[in-house]
This record gives structure tokens, sequence and C-alpha cells, in this order.
């Protein structure tokens, strides 16, 4: 076993225990509050890491060329998935929102598996050499992000969409094709943002972080400031937090790094971010030790998304940035995304561990 293999596996143990950790401290009053069962959310957060586990070591054990073939067949089917999230029956609406397909005893997000199956898709078509590729890629992007955005979920297109243009980028696309997208791409999410009342909602509310300010809808804002003023150098200390007393909405998801913030302080959460800092240098050190092209995109989007991610939620926990709902990876409670991170991180190990072949370059499957 390589290094960087035994440092991914030690560090994804070390995310996970913490996770744990942090849901069932931020979590047991409202569970046993509401349902009766303090352990209900770490219970079944519990579950979907194994499952997710599993689905990590079967991920890592697949050849490279199977990956590769199977990329245009699994994109389909997700973006399939996509559609059928707006079906009544089938699609769960909650808040608001069609994200979810209901699968009886749980639900489903599409949107988290095509951050998964779009990488995988253009690790394989990028890695093969063609030109005036950009017209087809940036309608697939569209098509993509369009879906989700219909949802409406504005942070996870962000996602899909800053992964896809990176990974464009490190398959050998220069910079002057790169800088008019991305100008056109912000343009368009200020656009987006401000043609929603609640998104504009938000914005005011980040701008109104005065904890003093009685205007209501920068409620959850300020509690997450009350969190990170109490929370000081050290933290109040382990299971002390004032604000996971149902102050603090979305506690066990979006906003669990608040009450980590309260519980470890300024020294704690800088730990935290280390974590992250180096799995996204893992990450970094795969793409660039993989043997084909393929290996390098693959791991390279698998590792933005996971990055950008992390990065959105930390930065609207530290309001940096408006507040939006995108969980921390390995830590908010959550089926889907607990999932697919360990998929994704089964997939960092396939290309890690470097036993597969090149794969065959089957350009006429993977052209759109």
């Amino acid at each position: 076993m390589n290094r960087l293999v035994l440092s991914l596996l030690v560090l994804i143990c070390i995310l996970t225990t913490l996770g744990l950790f942090i849901l069932y401290d931020s979590s047991s009053y409202t569970a046993q509050l509401d349902l009766k069962d303090k352990y209900y959310f770490i219970k079944n957060q519990s579950i979907w890491i194994a499952l997710g586990m599993v689905a990590a070591l079967f991920v890592s054990r697949l050849k490279e060329s199977f990956l590769y073939n199977l990329s245009l067949p699994l994109l389909l089917t997700t973006l399939g998935f996509l559609v059928l999230v707006f079906l009544p029956g089938i699609g769960l609406e909650l808040n608001g929102s069609r994200r979810w397909i209901n699968l009886g005893i749980s639900v489903f997000q599409p949107s988290e598996l095509l951050k998964i199956t779009l990488s995988l898709y253009l690790a394989s078509w990028l890695s093969v050499k063609e030109k005036g590729r950009l017209p087809a890629l940036l309608l697939l992007i569209g098509v993509a992000c369009g879906l989700v955005l219909l949802q409406p979920d504005l942070k996870t297109s962000i996602i899909i969409g800053a992964t896809s243009f990176i990974v464009y980028f490190v398959s050998g696309a220069s910079i002057r094709e790169i800088a008019p997208i991305l100008l056109v791409g912000i343009l368009g999410v200020v656009l987006v943002a401000g043609a929603s009342p609640y998104r504009v909602q938000r914005m005011t509310a980040f701008q109104n972080v005065d904890v003093n300010n009685l205007d209501t809808t920068s409620y959850h804002t300020k509690q997450i400031v009350i969190a990170l003023g109490s929370g000081g150098l050290s933290g109040v200390g382990f299971g002390n937090s004032v604000q996971k007393y149902a102050y603090l909405p979305e506690h066990t998801t979006d906003s669990i790094f608040a009450i980590f913030a309260e519980e470890a302080g300024y020294i704690g959460s800088v730990i935290l971010v280390g974590l992250y800092m180096s799995l996204s240098a893992i990450g970094i050190m795969i793409a660039m030790n993989a043997k084909t092209q393929f290996g390098k995109l693959m791991a390279t989007g698998i590792t933005v998304f996971l990055t950008i991610q992390t990065l959105i939620n930390l930065a609207s926990q530290a309001i940096l940035i408006p507040l939006t709902g995108v969980p921390l990876p390995f830590i908010s409670y959550g089926g889907s995304s607990m999932l697919i991170n360990f998929v994704a991180i089964g997939l960092l190990l396939n290309i890690a561990l470097d036993k597969s072949v090149t794969p065959r370059k089957n350009s006429s499957l993977h052209r759109i």
C-alpha cells in the first residue's frame, strides 16, 4: 500500500469519526425532543457510512477501462434521474424545491450523483485529444446545470459548472478559452441570484449580520455569528454548545460547522480546515501521479468538487459569502451526500492504487 493510499484512508477515517462525534453532539437534544430518540441521526448516518464504505471498496477495485466505457451510460442515467424529480409521485417536493426521488424507505438526490458521473464522463471524453470540443462541452454543462437550476439548486450548479471548467482547463485548454466563459458564468450566477426573492433575502441577511439588529430575515446568520463568537479561541468545550438547543437552524446539516466552532473554538476550527486542506492536497498528488490522462482528469474532477463544496460551506459559515445550503463533506448529516463522498474516495483510491491498464479510446462512444 503506497503512502498516498494510506494517507487518504487515515484522513477519511479521522473525518468520518469526527463527523459522527459532532453529529451526535449537535443532534441529540433535538432528536430526543422531536423524535424521542437521541441516537436517531447518528444511527442513520452510520448506516450511510457503512454503505459508503462498501461502495468505496467496490469502486476502488474496478478496472479503469471499465469506468471509462461506463461513463456515458452513467451520465445519461443521471440526467434521466434529474428529469424524474419533476414527475409527481416520483419526485419529492420539500420547502418549494424538487431535488429528491422518493425511494419509499429513503430519498435520493440525483444532483449529488451528477457530481461524480459528469466528472467521470468529462475525464473519459477530454482524455481523447479532439479539436472543436468547446461548443459541445458548453451544451453539456448547460443542460446539466440547467436541470439542477430548475429544482432550484443554484449552489450545486455552481459546484458542477466550476468543476467542469477546471477539468477542461487541466485537459489542455488555454486561459484564453476559459476566461470569457468564466466571466459569462459569473454574470449568469449574479442574474439568477438577483431574480430570486429568497436569494435576495439571503443577500440582505448577509449584509445585516449585527446581532442587535431586529431584522428577522437574518436570524440564521445571526445565530451563526453568535456560535462563532461564543467559541472564541479555545471553545466552550465539547457538549457545552448553547446553539444546538434549537437556536441554530440546520445545525445537523449545512450549519454543523458552527456548532463545532462554538465548542472547539478557533483552534479546533483551524485543525478541521487543515484536515480538509490535506484531503485536497492528497487528491492533487493522486491526480499528478496518475499514469493515464483519464485517471488524471478523473482525480482532478473529484478533488475539485470536494474542495469547492467544502470552501462554499466553510465560507458561508464564516459569513464570508451569503448563507447557502451546501453540506460539509463527511461531517454534515445526509445520506445521498455521504454515499457520493465515499464513492468519490473510492475512485481516488482506484487511481492511486495504479492497478489498471490504459483505457481503450473509443472516441465515437464519448463524443456528444
